[in-house]
């Protein structure tokens, strides 16, 4: 396929207690146990529940995107842009991919490459506008200047006034050839991520200079996806600590892709589970060199598909994937998620569930042929086109994602709350043969029993179709390899369309210790009588604090524990708002510990790693033979081998033994101890918090 290969081989319960009053208080909404008549006996095989009081975040209008290129010669007809604003699509990214770092805007050139006519950029704004998105620009880093990249900004927003507000620095620049493998232009003779920094930082100064406004993008890997961890000769670290400790505070958000690259359309819907860990990872890299500023600085997935070479592209599966991997993006911090691409071309030519997949990564046809088969005609969708378009069904600007869970592994769940307060779930079934019966439970929502409205896309259907009337508000069925979004609507004087009070602003930390934790939060509009600070627990959800001000200490948090919080505000009749944007964060280690334990990632290349751990005793008593536990955050983490110590494994939790020669441990940091091993990582590979030493919580040095 042309434009996008890859180098095969490259990869890409908590208990807290809550005083007698937060409990009263939490008996007044029974948002994680929903009252008994409400909830009828399971008749399918599924259960979803949906909680209206665990909000993951706001709908961005950027946030569903679509990548174009300046070689598609397709890119600007008026179809595309009637499909792009009919499926919901918000973002519109250009010049294209691998591309940006070769094209100059001034004169629609890109040098060893081809550029279609009709593809210059005010041909682009022109479908932008017409589809009523936004562009997502990408400057010229491989082959560009500042200068160039500051000149392109002031024709766009002081010239001809499009607002172009996103602005990334490059496209993949870790693809220089600095880690080895090389696809990406890139002409400055240092290839470095020191070098890719310090051009950052001009390239934000000269276009802040021409228009303060605009947010610059700095490109960072996935984590737990090559090239991550590695550090090449000569660096001190690698790319993504390296960039983020020089440029966090020069830039408005980062850009990552993601590409599973597994082999079935089964293989890369499993691997979506992945993708909260890595994306979790990528805002503590933001938080831990961002600071304060962490707050500002967006994620964006800039590109996204199952697969960055070969692989069946336009069929069902991929379909799914788009809906599934895009939802669990934005659920998880992601601002804007982008597909690649819109047209692309035929690839391998494969039968996928008894369809043909035309190994073409983009979401039209673009009519060409492998071979002596050919593609539908130009424009005509393929199945990624309609998961995208699901979302699109699913959401608009300014909705409320909400925590949604299923509770068979076949079946998965995403929803939001509208702003009109009616309550839209999307269902997906990824099992290729079996049908599905689904029962929906609500905690914090009541549906008023009318029929929901249903769109559906499943085997046989012509694109995404009305289906209104094939489902109620607590019960649906799903064929094999299909999804329905469901939209029902709450009883009158129920919920939070009933509060008077409006949605609290973005809460976040004032203080963080290993046991308390001080949050403030924009006050919420009306008159309200108290605001309530809930954890999620998956689904559910239990009350930490309560107060009459914007905000108030959480306190008996074990140390180094993540607890993810919404806060509510209250009204004087006791309704509940929407909940706040949410806010994870993670407590600290005791500073008064009688140990330390530093834990370091000396290696790292994708899928593996090597770390070295010390243990200072700082206690005033020996130590003759130690233990030290910790557990991995991730479940894809686990030990390979080790020196220095004895190490012992179940599930996520470690157990390390002292060797031979380093089992004294003299008093008040007289000796230490130091052992290591090598790793295995699938997926992202975030450090441990907590560090046992003979069952004493150490203090964590990074």
């Amino acid at each position: 396929m042309l434009f996008r290969r890859r180098p095969d081989g490259l990869r890409r319960p908590l208990a807290v207690t809550a005083s007698a009053a937060l409990a009263a208080v939490a008996a007044a909404l029974p948002l994680s146990a929903p009252a008994a008549a409400a909830d009828p006996a399971p008749t399918g095989d599924t259960t979803v529940t949906v909680n209206a009081g665990a909000g993951l975040g706001t709908v961005n209008s950027a946030a569903l995107g679509a990548n174009t290129a300046i070689w598609d010669s397709y890119m600007n007809d008026p179809q595309v842009a009637s499909l792009y604003r009919a499926a919901g699509i918000g973002a519109l990214r250009y010049p294209g991919g691998s591309y940006s770092d070769i094209y100059h805007w001034v004169d629609n050139t890109a040098p060893g490459g081809y550029v279609a006519p009709g593809t210059d950029f005010d041909a682009f704004m022109g479908t932008v506008r017409a589809t009523g998105a936004q562009p997502i620009l990408i400057a010229n880093y491989g082959s560009g200047t500042p200068q160039e990249a500051a000149d392109w900004v002031r024709y766009a927003n002081v010239t001809k006034n499009y607002g172009a507000k996103y602005w990334e620095i490059g496209n993949e620049i870790y693809g220089n050839g600095v880690y080895g493998s090389g696809w990406e232009n890139d002409t400055h003779a240092d290839k470095s991520p020191d070098q890719y920094a310090r051009e950052v930082k001009a390239y934000a100064a000269a276009m802040k200079a021409v228009d303060p406004t605009v947010k610059i993008g700095a490109v960072l890997t996935m984590p737990g996806n090559w090239p991550d961890g590695i550090v090449a000769g000569g660096d001190t670290g690698d790319w993504n600590h390296t960039v983020l400790a020089a440029v966090a505070h020069d830039v408005d958000f980062v850009s990552v892709h993601w590409y599973p690259n597994t082999s079935t359309g089964d293989q890369s819907l499993a691997a979506v589970q992945q993708l909260p860990g890595e994306l979790r990872e990528v805002r503590n890299l933001v938080n831990r060199y961002a600071g304060a500023d962490s707050a500002k600085i967006g994620i964006a997935m800039t590109e996204v598909n199952s697969n960055s070479g070969g692989g069946a592209f336009t069929s069902r599966p991929n379909g799914l994937f788009a809906a599934e991997a895009m939802s669990t993006a934005l659920e998880n911090g992601v601002f804007s998620v982008d597909w690649w691409d819109t047209h692309n071309g035929a690839g391998a030519i494969t039968a996928v569930g008894g369809e043909t997949d035309y190994g073409d990564m983009g979401m039209l046809s673009n009519g060409s042929c492998t071979g002596s088969v050919c593609e539908p005609a130009v424009n005509t969708p393929f199945a990624p086109y309609y998961g995208i378009k699901a979302l699109g069904a699913l959401s608009d600007p300014g909705d409320t994602m909400l925590a949604s869970a299923s509770s068979g592994p076949e079946v998965s769940s995403h929803a939001v709350l509208r702003a009109n307060g009616d309550l839209s779930v999307l269902l997906l079934n990824k099992s290729s043969s079996a049908a599905h019966t689904v029962d929906l439970r609500y905690l914090g929502f009541t549906a008023d029993g009318s029929v929901p409205a249903v769109q559906r896309w499943a085997p046989g259907d012509n694109g995404l179709v009305d289906a209104t009337g094939t489902a109620t508000s607590s019960a649906a069925t799903l064929a094999p390899y299909s999804l329905a979004v469901l939209t029902v609507h709450p009883k009158s004087g129920t919920g939070s369309s009933a509060a008077t009070v409006g949605t609290p602003g973005a809460p976040q930390t004032t203080a963080v210790g290993a046991n308390t934790v001080a949050l403030s939060w924009p006050a919420a509009t009306g008159a309200v009588d108290r605001y309530e600070v809930y954890e999620q627990l998956g689904t559910t959800v239990q009350l930490l604090g309560s107060s009459t001000g914007t905000s108030t200490a959480l306190y008996n948090l074990p140390p180094g524990s993540r607890h993810t919080v919404n806060v509510l505000a209250r009204d004087q009749a006791g309704h509940l708002s929407r909940p706040s944007v949410p806010l994870t964060f993670t407590t600290g280690t005791p500073n008064d510990s009688t140990c330390t334990v530093s834990y370091q990632l000396t290696a790292g290349w994708g899928n593996g790693f090597v770390a070295s751990v010390v243990v200072t005793n700082l206690g005033p008593a020996d130590l003759n033979g130690w233990t030290v536990d910790f557990d991995w955050p991730s479940t894809g983490q686990s030990v390979g081998s080790w020196w220095n110590a004895d190490v012992t494994g179940t599930g996520q939790h470690v157990r390390v033994t002292n060797g031979q020669y380093n089992a004294h441990l003299a008093p008040n940091g007289g000796t230490s101890a130091d052992f290591g091993f090598v790793g295995n990582n699938n997926g992202a590979n975030p450090s441990p918090t907590v560090f046992r030493l003979n069952g004493t919580v150490c203090r964590t040095i990074a």
